[in-house]
């Protein structure tokens, strides 16, 4: 392994099942039997899940997005979150309660119980193959990123060879950990929906939350590649143009807000970070030669793949697929209608029929892009 190559997953809840058709394709590429061909990985939320699945098997990177594709395609949301109509009452109950200071004992507060899917995860993955994957030099790092309530800050827990070193910066740190599913369960702990973790004494959730760079913690562990896979569809050109044709009759539901707040964690950060990225590679591509050495920190090249279709639609599509009192809950948070849920819906849709469809797209965007992914593992010895 002689390259630095990072591989980077943002979050997005259900959405992520979109990153697994990318990566199947890329599956279909690569030579057969291929290492891991990212040597660095950092996941967020849902993100890191798939990320901690590719570094359990980095020696073989086909049967890797072969066991990721099985997983996600066979997706249920009971093997999520908890689906039972009182256990749902119940948590929204004790919810409202905080709000007068009435509930008091330890347990973590959220709308779902996501205790199945620490079941599943204990059940696909082995996190002692990740130390086998360093050993064999078929892994630097993987990185997943959660959110510290204790301090407000974006806490990287990354598990990688010597050359790693833990950081330190403004309201962000890295820290050295042997991963395991609680740390997976900390940075997919989307706020008020699912309860937050506790490690080592302090209480941790969703990494995209406070999260200023998702391409910082790579940048850290040393990579000077970047591949992202994102999980909006605002880089594509056609959907950019946003018109208000007439004004809302109405104030926004909590299902609007909900959505749009998620959007603002999972997708606009990461939307700004790449822009900002490529913004600085121009100006130091413009740099005379002898300059451009002083820049070293910055990545020389950086690729990222995102749907062509909007999840949002392809989400008011399946929204029958969703569990009825999830639906019945959507509505009671102000959804009238299946438009205005779907934002909200599109992180929770854990459904075959949902996964499959964004897996599919996935799939067929990077066919689409095949040219630029080859040409991304090409070794450039000169830049």
């Amino acid at each position: 392994m002689d390259n630095n190559n990072a591989l980077i997953l943002s979050g997005g809840g259900a959405r992520a099942a979109y990153q697994v058709g990318v990566l199947s394709a890329m599956g279909k590429m690569l030579p057969k039997n291929t290492p891991l061909p990212f040597p660095t990985l950092c996941g967020t939320s849902a993100g890191a899940l798939n990320a901690t699945m590719l570094a359990s098997q980095a020696d073989n990177f086909s049967k890797a997005v072969s066991t990721l594709s099985y997983v996600w395609r066979h997706l249920t949301p009971d093997q999520v979150y908890t689906l039972g109509r009182w256990p749902v009452a119940s948590s929204l109950t004790k919810t409202l309660l905080t709000l007068f200071h009435i509930h008091n004992n330890n347990a973590p507060i959220a709308l779902m119980d996501n205790a199945p899917l620490s079941s599943l995860l204990s059940n696909h993955l082995d996190f002692s193959r990740i130390n086998t994957a360093i050993e064999q030099h078929h892994l630097k790092a993987l990185a997943i990123t959660a959110m510290s309530y204790s301090t407000g800050e974006s806490t990287t827990f990354f598990q990688g060879d010597d050359m790693r070193q833990p950081w330190q910066g403004n309201r962000r740190k890295g820290v050295a950990a042997q991963l395991d599913v609680e740390h997976l369960l900390a940075s997919s702990a989307i706020p008020t929906i699912f309860p937050t973790q506790k490690i080592q004494g302090h209480y941790y959730g969703d990494g995209a939350i406070r999260q200023k760079s998702a391409i910082y913690p790579a940048m850290k562990l040393g990579a000077d590649k970047l591949f992202i896979i994102g999980v909006s569809g605002n880089r594509n050109d056609k959907k950019k143009a946003m018109t208000h044709s007439s004004a809302e009759e109405h104030a926004p539901s909590m299902a609007q807000i909900l959505g749009q707040l998620l959007n603002s964690a999972f997708i606009d950060n990461l939307e700004d970070d790449i822009t900002q990225l490529e913004t600085m590679n121009n100006l130091i591509r413009d740099l005379p030669k002898h300059k451009r050495a002083n820049h070293p920190e910055f990545p020389s090249q950086t690729l990222i793949i995102s749907p062509s279709d909007e999840l949002n639609e392809i989400a008011h599509h399946y929204m029958g697929t969703l569990p009825k009192n999830i639906r019945v809950l959507l509505k009671a948070a102000g959804g009238s209608s299946t438009e205005t849920m779907s934002s909200a819906a599109s992180y929770l849709l854990f459904t075959p029929e949902y996964c499959r469809a964004l897996i599919e797209l996935g799939y067929h965007d990077a066919l689409w892009e095949k040219d630029k992914i080859m040409d991304f593992f090409e070794d450039k010895t000169t830049k």
